[in-house]
């Protein structure tokens, strides 16, 4: 079955605020509690797992950020292959608040159910065995990338340098001389972590954090790398070609997956880019449509004419009508930009500007009074003001 859009799942708008996303999942949980389901407690688990994904999306600033952008693709890469589990859900004083006391105890009977250990296991009582720590964490990095209008007519491949840490290839990130000068920290026996037990009322919390001592790698470096000082981590120009697809909308972020900074055992983060649109040109983006202006003079306007004028594929021809008014709209069509997700292009509108021409002589004037099939003696008699100004008794 198809994963359902987050906000539909806890029922709030895109434009919900933080607490809003806080209190309509509080309101979820409480009502998808498989012990208080008794009919169908298989649904309620599903239920429940399912809001919770949503939440640890929706209550993070940038997971929710590229969510709104990139859809379920913008976060895949937070949960591992299998999806969303509970080793990925980050907001446990949330559910602290909501299940504290007797509904840890209904927890806790809920998940040993489930076989699973991990957030609640550790939350409400249980123990979680040593896990080894990476040490170092692996990370993305963000990056702006500015195209122009044109660019977005068929798309374009632009190229990029990036610098980013890269594990040392001396020490095989290891940190230590040749890689093997390591002995097993002595703080947490080779775990890379130290754990801690409170009690807080009837519940047990067991927290378990990165040893302080080897920094999460369970070994202490003896003797550190040449190349790198013992950090493991190099920092190493690179280049990238990005493809940037037609029609794509400005503040778009690409995700290009293992382009990130590097980290042991050859993993690695993700590079995503922002998609930013020169802002100079005489182009004006409208979605699919673009806006620009011209200015021509008064015979072409009122007899008709072609001029040449700047368009995203070059120069393009546009016929003036006779009698264009000052300030018209004409469309060329087909001539704007294509849509994001395949939509035809959009048209290319031109606002008109009229020159008006000023300090004309006598003679001249008149002749555009009989054009325009006046009489002087009509006009002055008729009216004092006009398109050309006001005239003298």
């Amino acid at each position: 079955m198809p994963k359902r859009d987050y906000y539909e799942v806890l029922g709030v708008p895109r434009t919900a605020t933080p607490e809003e996303i806080k209190s309509a999942y509080r309101k979820l949980a409480r009502q998808f509690h498989p012990d208080l389901n008794k009919d169908n407690p298989k649904a309620a688990e599903e239920k429940f797992k399912e809001i919770s994904e949503a939440y640890e999306v929706l209550a993070d600033e940038d997971k929710r950020r590229r969510y709104d952008q990139l859809g379920f693709a913008g976060v895949e890469s937070d949960f591992g292959p299998g999806g969303f589990t509970w080793q990925n859900f980050h907001h446990t004083s949330d559910l602290q608040d909501i299940f504290g006391g007797g509904g840890a105890e209904l927890f806790q009977e809920f998940f040993g159910r489930m076989g699973g250990s991990g957030l609640f296991d550790v939350l409400f009582g249980g123990t979680m065995g040593p896990r080894r720590s990476s040490g170092t964490r692996v990370r993305d990095i963000e990056v702006s990338l500015t195209v122009t209008l044109a660019d977005l007519v068929h798309g374009v491949e632009k190229e990029i340098e990036i610098v980013r840490v890269d594990s040392c290839e001396a020490c095989q990130g290891t940190g230590a001389d040749r890689g093997v000068a390591l002995e097993t920290c002595s703080e947490c026996g080779g775990s890379g972590q130290v754990q801690r037990t409170s009690q807080r009322g009837f519940t047990r919390l067991v927290s378990i954090t990165e040893c302080p001592r080897c920094q999460g790698r369970g070994q202490r470096i003896l003797r550190p790398c040449e190349t790198c000082g013992g950090t493991g981590r190099r920092r190493v120009p690179r280049r990238l070609r990005i493809r940037i697809p037609a029609g794509l909308e400005e503040g778009t972020v690409l995700r290009v997956a293992g382009e990130g900074e590097g980290g042991p055992g050859g993993r690695r983060g993700d590079l995503y880019v922002r998609v930013l649109i020169d802002p100079g040109g005489p182009f004006v983006r409208d979605g699919r449509h673009i806006h620009s202006e011209i200015t021509v003079d008064l015979a072409t306007a009122v007899l008709g004419g072609e001029v040449a004028i700047p368009t995203l594929g070059g120069k393009a021809i546009l016929t003036i009508p006779a009698g264009t008014q000052p300030e018209a709209t004409l469309r060329l069509r087909g001539e704007g930009l294509p849509g994001p997700h395949g939509e035809p292009r959009g048209d290319h509108l031109v606002t008109v500007h009229v020159r008006i021409p000023q300090n004309l002589s006598s003679a001249q004037k008149d002749l555009l009074r009989q054009a325009l099939g006046e009489s002087s003696e009509a006009t002055g008699s008729r009216t004092r003001s006009g398109l050309f100004g006001r005239r003298k008794p």
